[in-house]
């Protein structure tokens, strides 16, 4: 009886550490279930990797659900600018503009990021609705 005991306990440890194994080398959190602060560094070490054309879907499935969005029509079609949160500046429990990297897309295609690139489509007669 006693060995039967303890064969079951060794096998359900053995099953346990698998499991543990298989969580922790298998498991990849997505953007959105990470901490602020390893959200912010995530997002900017994957923006500085990101290539002008890339695709909106692709972008959005890399970096996981934008912080703050918009979209308006625009001469050349529809404009989207997605805010990704890569600083901290105030500890005030909410993602402002000023806290996030503006990420540009001309019909679904990136065509720009940077606060300098957004206030440029904000001027321009380009962004203007029609």
């Amino acid at each position: 009886m006693k060995f039967k005991l303890a064969w079951v306990v060794a096998t359900l440890f053995v099953a346990y550490v698998v499991f543990v194994a298989v969580v922790v080398f298998m498991y990849e959190p997505q953007p959105q279930d990470l901490d602020w602060d390893d959200r912010q560094l995530f997002n900017q070490q994957t923006i500085a990797k990101l290539e002008l054309g890339q695709e909106k879907q692709q972008i959005i499935t890399l970096l996981g659900p934008a912080d703050i969005s918009e979209a308006k029509p625009v001469t050349n079609g529809s404009l989207t600018v997605l805010f990704y949160r890569t600083q901290h500046v105030s500890s005030d429990g909410k993602t402002s503009r000023d806290e996030c990297t503006p990420l540009l897309f001309l019909d679904n295609k990136l065509t720009a990021w940077g606060n300098d690139s957004y206030q440029s489509f904000l001027d321009s007669p380009f962004a203007l609705a029609n």
